[in-house]
């Protein structure tokens, strides 16, 4: 399988099963769900609803693939994404901590870009 076509899947999956992880504990009047922009590689866990008369709707994960690379642009789970990815057997430096920015990054023990 081509690497594009495995780190597909294995981002996939990972979310999907967060995803049915929170569902079982499910916030009334809020629905969380996955959106999978499969052609142009964005994956989206978003929570839409009402809280206490307020309105919700955010993400609680974003990340893309590009240039063969994982890039979290936005991660609220408890662990992060990236200790997933690493724990399947992404190599570190195919991971971006884009919600850092690029000086910070250089500083951490993945990707900088």
């Amino acid at each position: 399988m081509d690497k594009l076509k495995e780190y597909h899947e294995l981002l996939k999956r990972i979310l999907t099963e967060q995803v049915e992880l929170c569902r079982r504990q499910p916030v009334p009047d809020v629905e969380t769900f996955l959106v999978i922009d499969e052609e142009h590689r964005n994956y989206i866990w978003m929570n839409v609803g009402w809280q206490n008369g307020e309105r919700v709707c955010g993400m609680t994960v974003y990340v893309r693939i590009c240039d063969g690379k994982f890039w979290i642009e936005e991660d609220w789970t408890e662990d992060g994404i990236a200790t997933d990815l690493v724990r399947e057997g992404v190599p570190k430096e195919d991971i971006v901590l884009a919600f850092h920015d690029p000086e910070t990054r250089k500083h951490t023990d993945f990707a900088a870009a």
